[in-house]
């Protein structure tokens, strides 16, 4: 479900929402997040959806910016996918955000706060851990 975007004046297909990991030089980490932005595009309601790194890999929140500007983007929802604030949250982000935003003719954004402490969290937590205790021991 969507939320009421009456404040902001803008439909909510004009929403673009960008998830947004650090970046590795290991391929298969920086796969996980193409594999996260299209589960979360198959699940939520947004119409755009982009996945970006931070920095070491493409696409960057400059490319996914133009991806999302390309679509008829206005407002940029950009979603660290970080479990914790920190220095990239504060300010890298912010800063890539701001000057992606600007590239694009100004485009609206916001950078949401990360994953941090969430009830759900705590139960994939559990999970994991019960997964692991029945898969036996590793030696």
């Amino acid at each position: 479900m969507l939320p009421d975007l009456s404040e902001w004046n803008i439909a909510p297909e004009k929403v673009a929402v960008i998830l947004v990991d650090h970046g590795s030089r290991r391929e298969q980490s920086n796969q996980l997040l193409l594999e996260v932005a299209e589960a979360y595009r198959q699940r939520s309601d947004w119409a755009i959806v982009e996945p970006a790194h931070m920095e070491l890999s493409e696409p960057s929140i400059a490319t996914a910016f133009e991806l999302c500007a390309k679509r008829g983007a206005e407002l940029v929802v950009v979603f660290p996918y970080f479990l914790g604030p920190g220095r990239h949250w504060d300010l890298d982000i912010p800063r890539l955000a701001a000057e992606a935003a600007e590239a694009c003719g100004g485009i609206q954004h916001l950078v949401t706060a990360p994953l941090g402490l969430h009830e759900l969290l705590l139960k994939v937590i559990d999970e994991r851990i019960v997964e692991s205790l029945e898969s036996g021991p590793a030696c």
